[in-house]
């Protein structure tokens, strides 16, 4: 089911408090009071592989690199340590993403998988160009047959509060869109300033029909934190009070180790409860986890870590 979205209620949006002191103490506490080990430990990591959009967003990217990369998302971890943990054969993540140009090349390579294929778009990721052609990139993406459409916004709606017309971009992605394509709405937070504007964002992005909203393009100097990720939790927490529609969240940018996909499981968990843990409301942005994942996977196995180009992209 996507977000229909609706009318902006700016005195809603207006109304947006942040106890910053609150925040970061929730969000401190975290990582230094829970903690799973072994068994659970797998499970949690073999959950977070369901939750991984995998990606490749360079500008050396070629075919051969999607290629492997949709290889990769796959089959994400050897089948030896899926049999020693007793884990199913066909686990996968949950997507790839790449730019516009290799659609159809890791559609070919997705094709009789579970694994969907995400295009980024609107100028990602500055998102400084026109208006119309932003739109016209999603059109071509969603013709090109990309499941899923990672938008950034235009940052300085944010910073000047333009609320209104953030509403009217994000709405227009929406239509652009249609019901072919889950819209994830890049909010670009170490960009907005502070909290409060990250929050009024989140509001205003929802409302307008954004499926899911996704903290950074991992291009900013600051992309997730756990801070950011409790304001965007609990927007999307209100906004599903508001509506009845419980929209998806998305870190990403600088989660790197198999610790930080748990900590951000649990956080969501936590807010949103389990229903939001599933791949459908829970993506995980990320290039190189994946391979810290597949490590502790093996040394949970066998005892002893292993170096990373044991578990190369493809």
């Amino acid at each position: 089911m996507l977000n229909p979205g609706g009318e902006l209620d700016l005195d809603w949006v207006l109304s947006t408090r942040i106890n910053r002191s609150a925040i970061e103490r929730r969000a401190k506490s975290l990582s230094g009071r829970r903690s799973v080990k072994k068994n659970w430990q797998i499970g949690w990591l073999a959950h977070a592989i369901r939750c991984i959009d995998l990606t490749t967003l360079s500008g050396d990217d070629t075919p051969g690199t999607v290629k492997r990369l949709a290889s990769k998302a796959k089959n994400p971890v050897r089948r030896d340590i899926l049999e020693a943990h007793g884990l199913p054969f066909d686990l996968h993540c949950a997507a790839v993403c790449v730019y516009h140009n290799l659609i159809e090349t890791a559609i070919a390579e997705c094709t009789n998988s579970e694994v969907n294929v995400c295009a980024v778009s609107t100028g990602f990721p500055a998102g400084q160009i026109p208006h119309e052609m932003k739109l016209q990139q999603i059109r071509s993406s969603v013709a090109a047959g990309a499941q899923e459409i990672d938008i950034v916004i235009s940052r300085p709606l944010v910073l000047e509060g333009r609320w209104a017309d953030l509403h009217d971009e994000v709405r227009s992605y929406r239509e652009a869109c249609g019901d072919q394509a889950c819209l994830k709405t890049i909010l670009a937070t170490g960009e907005l300033g502070d909290l409060r504007q990250v929050a009024r964002a989140s509001r205003v992005c929802l409302g307008a029909g954004a499926d899911f909203i996704k903290t950074s393009t991992g291009k900013e100097a600051v992309n997730a934190t756990l801070p950011v990720a409790l304001v965007m939790l609990r927007a999307i927490r209100e906004h599903q009070q508001r509506s009845g529609y419980l929209a998806g969240f998305k870190p990403a940018g600088g989660i790197r180790t198999a610790k930080e996909s748990i900590t951000f499981l649990m956080l969501v968990k936590e807010e949103l409860g389990l229903t939001s843990m599933r791949p459908d409301r829970f993506r995980i942005g990320a290039s190189s986890l994946l391979a810290d994942i597949e490590r502790q996977l093996e040394f949970h196995a066998t005892g002893r870590y292993s170096a990373n180009h044991r578990h190369p992209m493809g």
